[in-house]
Parts: C-alpha cells; sequence; structure tokens
C-alpha cells in the first residue's frame, strides 16, 4: 500500500505541466485491488501518462530482487493520454546477480533515443521491444500497465519425430549395441 501512497504525493506534489518519471515495483502495474486501479485510472484518465518502461528483476540487486518499472507521465488534471509507450528493457548494463559486474548488454542508450523520438514508434509491432498501446485498449484492461498485458509472443513450433519412429530408433540402437557385446565377448 505504501508504494500506492508514493505514487499519489509524486502526483500530488506536480504542479500542472509538471513532469515526473518514478520507479516503482512491477505490482503496482497489475495489482488488483480498488487501489491500485483507482491510481492507473488517474494516470490514463486524468493525467498524461506517457510510457512504462518495463525493468527486469535484479537491477536494484542486492538491496531488492523484485522487478519494477518506471512511470513517465505529465500532470495534466485533464487528461491527455491518447497511447501509451512500453518498453521491455532487458538489461541495464549490468549482471543481473548479487555482483552486478559490467556486462555488454544495455538498453538504456536505445530507450533513451526511443523515447526522444517516439513519434517514429508508432507502426512497431507488439513483438518488437517496445510499441504503443490505445489507452482504449488499456481502459478495457482495467488500466493493468504490465507490459506482459499488450506483448505479442511468438511461439516457434517444434516438430518432434513421431513416437513410433523414436522406438524404432530405439530398437536400431539396441540391436547395434547387442552385435558390439557380442563381438566385444568374443575378443575377451
Amino acid at each position: 500500500m505504501s508504494k500506492l501512497l508514493f505514487l499519489g504525493l509524486m502526483l500530488k506534489g506536480l504542479k500542472v505541466g509538471g513532469r515526473c518519471a518514478v520507479i516503482i515495483p512491477d505490482g503496482v502495474l497489475f495489482g488488483s485491488s480498488t487501489a491500485h486501479k483507482k491510481i492507473r485510472k488517474e494516470l490514463v484518465e486524468n493525467q498524461s501518462l506517457e510510457a512504462v518502461i518495463s525493468m527486469p528483476s535484479g537491477v536494484f540487486k542486492p538491496y531488492a530482487g523484485v522487478s519494477t518499472a518506471i512511470l513517465v507521465f505529465t500532470k495534466t488534471n485533464a487528461g491527455g493520454t491518447d497511447k501509451v509507450w512500453f518498453y521491455d528493457m532487458k538489461a541495464d548494463g549490468f549482471s543481473l546477480d548479487d555482483k552486478r559486474a559490467p556486462v555488454k548488454e544495455n538498453d538504456i542508450p536505445d530507450i533513451i533515443t526511443r523515447f526522444h523520438a517516439r513519434e517514429n514508434e508508432i507502426d512497431r509491432a507488439r513483438t518488437d521491444q517496445s510499441f504503443f498501446v490505445p489507452k482504449e485498449e488499456i481502459a478495457k484492461n482495467t488500466y493493468d500497465l504490465s507490459i506482459n498485458k499488450y506483448k505479442e509472443i511468438i511461439y516457434e513450433q517444434k516438430v518432434y519425430a513421431k513416437p513410433a519412429d523414436i522406438i524404432a530408433n530405439i530398437q536400431q540402437l539396441d540391436k547395434k549395441r547387442n552385435e558390439l557385446m557380442v563381438e566385444l565377448k568374443s575378443l575377451i
């Protein structure tokens, strides 16, 4: 509950026209309590929610291991959210374990570039790392702001051998193994 109060405090502390980027635990994005839904509805309907940047769990290790997100919004008290930009951050330039050692993978420069050029993101597919979701769709989903609610995942179909073929292969291998065992015995 304190997470929601913190988010409310950020909103209350802004003057109209003020912008905020706040880091919150993922639970705030999809929590089902009335308070969770109310604060998300407030951001989408009465303010201008610009972006939800989903971060992986481990970004704040060793202090906290929960996955988090950054909400970017402007206080308008009059709405202004037409669509929300989502970004699925996979890496921040450090390992996601307790050591937080530097690694090559880092989405932060890409996030900054894409955020400042969001007008170029309009036609991106939901399978991409960043994409827009219309306000109406967010409202239909009880103002759920979890990227997993909107991201499309393409599953690769794997084709496996038929069970009869697998059994035939095992029998063939057993036959070969038995022949080799007979040959090995004859050498002793």
